[in-house]
């Protein structure tokens, strides 16, 4: 007699009218992209293991396309006219041409209704402009790309020049300023649309946190400053970590976080990622993009569709009173080595006054 007879009282096993639950693959094919394009880019290489199929799908054109739909899918992009007194902020857009079959982009300027701030954040489709001192009001002001109106959220707790600010969570943190502020951290919930004090910062000086160009990493806000390096505030209890930076010259917009993996771009080293679990610095390789921006005066990098658009400005050789602002597409692909990179052709975008001074490059999806 088998053990499964004995089990059973020796009964033979009953039939049952279940039916097996479906597989991954029984799915219909819009769905299982769905699924996949939600996936981590970082987890790509473990899945690609699983079988052929799905390693086939992983490295598909229809993949990358679903992934841009869900993901970052335009840039506003902000000049400082140094003509002008005070300086006056100059907004441009790139997007990519609707009802296009190709990955044409388009870029022009738009009108931007909300006064300049240091601290200006995207969050979905809107940008969150924190005031500065030099801002009369207190309140947020909160603008909507998609239906051009501007609204105001709940005053802040307390006022700075400039800090540093980032999301985690579903919350926005609002940290640094002066070091004579009774209230060095703030935090705005985006649900519930209040304001309330943070955690206080380990390191709560002003230079750490101001003028600095700000990101958030596995769940905390880091900051990047000239001089001092990295520094990473944990908003559970206002711990922080100083990682070290290599020795290299870096432009404050030249910082990106895409699927939780930080890239800068040093003058040097060339575009580095930091693996924050081995707490290293690692070049991206299979680039060459030094060659292409020669002596640029800034560059800036931010997610769209995927990928990294690195955006980069030059002198003009044959206008001298005007600027050529220049743009490469990078793919990024994560395997055992590291992270290869994979550049575009660059892009000429736009001819604008020499004036224009490249300040931050937010974007939205």
């Amino acid at each position: 007699m088998s053990n499964l007879a004995v089990s059973n009282g020796g009964e033979p096993p009953r039939k049952t009218n279940q039916t097996p639950p479906a597989s991954f693959s029984s799915l219909p094919f819009d769905i299982v992209l769905n699924v996949l394009a939600r996936v981590p880019r970082r987890h790509y290489p473990i899945l690609r293991c699983v079988c052929k199929s799905l390693r086939s799908l992983l490295r598909s054109p229809e993949i990358h396309k679903t992934r841009s739909f869900l993901g970052k899918d335009s840039l506003y992009i902000c000049f400082m006219d140094k003509s002008t007194d005070p300086r006056t902020p100059r907004w441009f857009a790139l997007r990519r041409i609707e009802n296009s079959t190709t990955d044409e982009n388009v870029f022009n300027s738009i009108e931007f209704p909300c006064g300049y701030s240091l601290s200006t954040i995207a969050v979905g489709r809107e940008i969150f402009v924190i005031p500065g001192t030099h801002i009369r009001s207190t309140n947020l002001q909160i603008f909507d790309t998609q239906s051009g109106k501007v609204r105001e959220g709940p005053s802040l707790l307390v006022k700075r020049q400039s800090n540093s600010v980032e999301l985690v969570g579903g919350k926005m943190y609002v940290i640094g300023g002066h070091r004579e502020d009774k209230i060095p951290a703030q935090v705005f919930d985006l649900k519930t649309q209040t304001w309330e004090e943070a955690p206080i910062p380990e390191e709560d000086g002003r230079f750490v946190w101001s003028c600095a160009a700000s990101f958030s990493l596995d769940r905390k806000v880091c900051a990047l400053i000239s001089g001092r390096g990295m520094t990473c505030y944990d908003p559970r209890d206002g711990s922080c970590e100083t990682p070290q930076l290599p020795k290299d010259r870096w432009w404050k917009a030249g910082v990106c976080v895409i699927d939780n993996v930080l890239f800068v771009y040093f003058l040097r080293f060339g575009l580095m990622w930091y693996d924050s679990q081995l707490m290293l610095w690692r070049v991206v390789y299979g680039l060459d993009i030094g060659t292409d921006i020669g002596k640029a005066g800034c560059v800036t990098m931010a997610e769209y569709y995927g990928k990294l658009a690195f955006l980069w400005v030059n002198r003009s050789l044959l206008c001298p009173k005007s600027k050529e602002i220049w743009c490469r597409m990078i793919g990024l692909d994560r395997n055992d080595s590291g992270i290869h990179g994979t550049a575009e052709p660059s892009q000429l975008l736009s001819i604008v006054p020499r004036d224009y001074n490249m300040c931050c490059c937010l974007s939205l999806g």
